[in-house]
């Protein structure tokens, strides 16, 4: 059964309520006050079924001093039914709601001209004549216009015939979005609990799913269950996008939750306190909107008090338009493509509205304007493929993880994985991790690899001796407020790519070879072969460098860093402060595999002392050092062989 919201809209005291009434057989005015003073101050609801479509009824008021209330029942609207009292015609709130109704881009609706029984026929087309030139131009000019008596009947019946051909008509929302419920009422239950309705504007939602209220109205997240939930009063096990939903919350007290929240899943979206959007300023305005101005944003079901920061202008003429940063005095939930509308600070009109853009941005700078503009310029016209790839791209060098790309996309799971295996696939972004997903847009990327190229080769024109940089000194130097994941990535595909060459915790250009001379590469030789000669009788590295350096003229700093090629490159092996040959340690391997297989493969201290000839101060650390090499295990106070 296909799900459609209709909104009704039209000035105080033109028969919205009483015409839902005639429609549907409920009055929608539930509050004692409206019953005892006769005029709706807040929205009610009511449903219809005809044939294969539900309709569920938001009766908003019609009174200048409720259209807060207005607002917060028309954001999740298909339908407009704009009413208009045949006694009366056009009248202020008459312009004003419909005003709205255009700016939240309402698709589609009709004209029904009320109390058709309080004037004759000529009076009655004078003021369908009227209804119809002020339409002119809108997305209502073509839609039907009927006449009705809520207290005769007349036309009742051909208007649910005009609503169910409109619905078919109407597109459906999309279940698999992530799932929203604006909140519009709050109660409790005696035995029950906590009660929250609204329209589930996209998505699903189902009994046992783990939610959240955004923004929590204290500190720290606001989770909860949906123990039941209610669609048009019916007990139901899934509420679906398009349905009056009613949801008892296992999880959160009366005082927890209020109208302008968002129920979503948990953990999922994130609350903002600046907004990007493109304004549109009415016509009607009655002046120009200065950058700065404080107005009353109406976006959902909440209302906010917000700053208006023009982009690229100080002004905004009424009629024109522009990109806009919206901050907000108190957090709310926005999605790109939310509708907003924007209402003077005082006295209270409605004088714009628009869409959102990017619903967490960064504070854009005075001197930040054009560029930001030509941002969101991109970023307005984006399918959602493309979207992802500017809030990556907009990330830089930091990138995006899947949570937070989710929370300001608002796209759900397959739409996100299906638009950056595209842009992967495309060479645009480039999949750092694959799970948990974490991007980085490929210019970003290679800007990083040609930074560490650089570095490795400022490096070696200062150093030239050296073997390579220290890993961890190039990672602190280039990102240390980056995640791990970029550096390792961005080195594991220079080393791939045998651009960079890691050598245990140095890293070189494969283009890097130390050039060391006659003198140089003798004393490294000699260095080498010291300790070849020495075998496991353990020589100081002081007194090898001081040797080398006196016999071939080299400086000790020198000899030093041919000390460090050597074990860089394994051929010498350091063991706590004691230095071998890799030979002497390969043999030593040799020795113990045959001590294995001729006396079995255990093996104490003294035994290993008698096999190599050293003191136990030199065996102790040996020992370890082939424990740590996976050559013997320690079994109490013997070893092993392995």
């Amino acid at each position: 059964m296909k799900r459609i919201i209709v909104g009704t809209a039209g000035h105080i005291d033109h028969g919205k309520t009483s015409l839902v009434r005639a429609l549907t057989g409920v009055d929608a005015d539930r509050l004692k006050e409206e019953k005892e003073r006769g005029i709706t101050i807040d929205i009610g609801f009511a449903d219809l079924t005809v044939g294969d479509v539900h309709f569920g009824f938001v009766d908003v008021p019609g009174h200048e001093r409720f259209v807060k209330n207005m607002l917060a029942g028309a954001h999740g609207i298909d339908l407009v039914m704009l009413t208009v009292a045949a006694d009366e015609g056009v009248m202020p709130q008459t312009r004003e709601h419909f005003d709205i109704c255009r700016l939240l881009e309402v698709k589609a609706g009709l004209i029904v001209i009320t109390k058709i029984d309080m004037v004759d026929a000529e009076f009655a087309e004078l003021v369908e004549a009227e209804v119809s030139d002020y339409v002119a131009g809108s997305f209502l000019e073509a839609a039907p216009i009927l006449r009705v008596s809520s207290r005769t009947g007349e036309g009742i019946e051909e208007l649910k015939k005009a609503l169910a051909a409109l619905a078919r008509k109407v597109e459906p929302r999309d279940e698999r979005a992530v799932a929203r419920l604006p909140v519009d009422r709050v109660f409790t239950i005696k035995g029950f609990g906590t009660v929250v309705t609204g329209t589930l504007v996209a998505g699903r939602i189902g009994v046992g799913n783990e939610l959240e209220l955004l923004p929590a109205l204290s500190s720290g997240q606001q989770r909860a269950r949906a123990r039941s939930i209610q669609v048009h009063s019916h007990a139901t096990q899934e509420a679906k996008a398009g349905e009056r939903t009613a949801i008892n919350l296992q999880g959160v007290e009366l005082d927890e939750a209020a109208r302008g929240q968002v129920l979503a899943p948990a953990g999922r979206l994130i609350s903002a306190s600046m907004l990007d959007v493109k304004l549109h300023l009415l016509k009607s305005a009655p002046r120009p909107l200065r950058t700065r101005a404080r107005v009353r944003l109406h976006i959902g079901t909440a209302e906010v008090l917000a700053r208006i920061v023009l982009l690229g202008q100080s002004e905004l003429a009424p009629g024109a338009a522009c990109f806009a940063q919206l901050r907000l005095e108190s957090p709310t939930l926005a999605l790109p493509e939310d509708h907003f509308i924007i209402r003077s600070y005082s006295p209270m009109v409605t004088i714009g509205g628009g869409r959102v853009v990017d619903s967490l941005p960064r504070k854009h700078r005075v001197r930040e304007g054009a560029q930001a503009v030509a941002q969101l310029e991109k970023l307005a016209k984006a399918d959602e493929v493309e979207r992802v790839a500017l809030l990556v791209e907009m990330a830089g060098e930091q990138g995006m993880n899947f949570a937070a790309l989710a929370a300001r996309s608002g796209l759900p799971d397959e739409n996100l994985k299906r638009a950056a295996d595209l842009l992967t696939r495309a060479k645009r972004l480039v999949a750092v991790v694959a799970n948990p997903l974490l991007l980085i847009a490929r210019t970003q990327f290679d800007d990083l690899a040609k930074q560490v190229r650089a570095m490795l080769k400022a490096f070696h024109q200062r150093a030239p001796l050296e073997s390579g940089m220290a890993r961890e000194e190039l990672r602190e130097k280039l990102f240390t407020n980056l995640p791990p994941e970029i550096f390792r990535a961005v080195i594991g595909q220079l080393t791939e790519r045998n651009e960079v060459l890691a050598e245990k915790d140095l890293l070189r250009l494969g283009s890097h070879r130390v050039a060391l001379s006659v003198e140089e590469q003798a004393a490294k030789d000699h260095l080498a072969e010291v300790y070849a000669r020495a075998g496991l009788q353990p020589i100081s590295l002081e007194e090898a460098i001081a040797q080398a350096g006196s016999q071939f003229g080299i400086d000790a700093a020198r000899a030093q860093r041919f000390a460090q090629m050597l074990v860089t490159s394994g051929e010498l092996v350091k063991v706590a402060d004691l230095v071998f040959h890799r030979s002497a340690i390969e043999s030593l391997r040799a020795t113990l595999q045959q001590f294995k297989a001729e006396h079995g493969a255990k093996l104490d201290v003294g035994a290993f002392k008698d096999l190599t000839g050293i003191s136990r101060k030199y065996a102790i650390p040996l020992l370890e050092h082939l424990d740590r090499q996976r050559v013997t295990r320690r079994v109490g106070d013997a070893r092993e062989i392995l």
